[in-house]
């Protein structure tokens, strides 16, 4: 009800400019994931009674256990790496305002464009994994710090639009550990 609610009140809101690690982004990401474990994981409870099966039925349970655990836990271990490292991370991204800043925990990282050295894209070569849609962006600043901007905070196209004109190196993995 929680998150019907959630979603009601979202057509009605006008778009935020603060971008942090949300339940609704999370769940957004996780959706597929969460719901091929749904679907498998009862059927996965059979391995308890290993002794009374075939071996057919066997082999069709570990086949059914390795697509299920096969597609979800990438996703999984992607996600909890992503929120790990942007748990505490807040992005204050307007491009009508020129405006970009990340701030870690309350403290505001201090930059302008013309402190990126090079921004990293880094996204997914498979458009049709569960994980396709975590993709990150490495800023690297003159002083040696390097900002990571995961998909976790919010869809990084825009802001590798607005970052166009600062030297870009776009990279494509088939899984984006940041």
């Amino acid at each position: 009800m929680f998150v019907g609610l959630r979603v009601i009140t979202g057509f009605f809101a006008r778009n935020s400019r603060v971008y942090r690690p949300t339940f609704l982004r999370q769940f957004a990401l996780l959706f597929w994931p969460l719901l091929c474990l749904g679907v498998g994981l009862p059927f996965l409870g059979s391995f308890l009674y290993v002794g009374t099966l075939t071996a057919f039925e066997l082999v069709l349970l570990t086949a059914l256990a390795a697509v299920v655990l096969g597609f979800s836990l990438p996703a999984f271990l992607l996600h909890s790496q992503y929120y790990a490292r942007n748990l505490h991370t807040t992005l204050v991204f307007d491009p009508k305002k020129n405006l970009l800043e990340v701030y870690e925990g309350r403290v505001r990282i201090p930059f302008s464009r013309s402190d990126l050295v090079r921004v990293e894209r880094v996204t997914c070569e498979s458009k049709r994994l569960f994980w396709s849609h975590y993709d990150y962006m490495k800023l690297h600043l003159r002083t040696g710090e390097v900002l990571t901007l995961t998909s976790l905070l919010t869809k990084l196209d825009p802001v590798a639009e607005f970052l166009r004109n600062t030297p870009m190196e776009r990279r494509q993995k088939w899984f984006c550990i940041a």
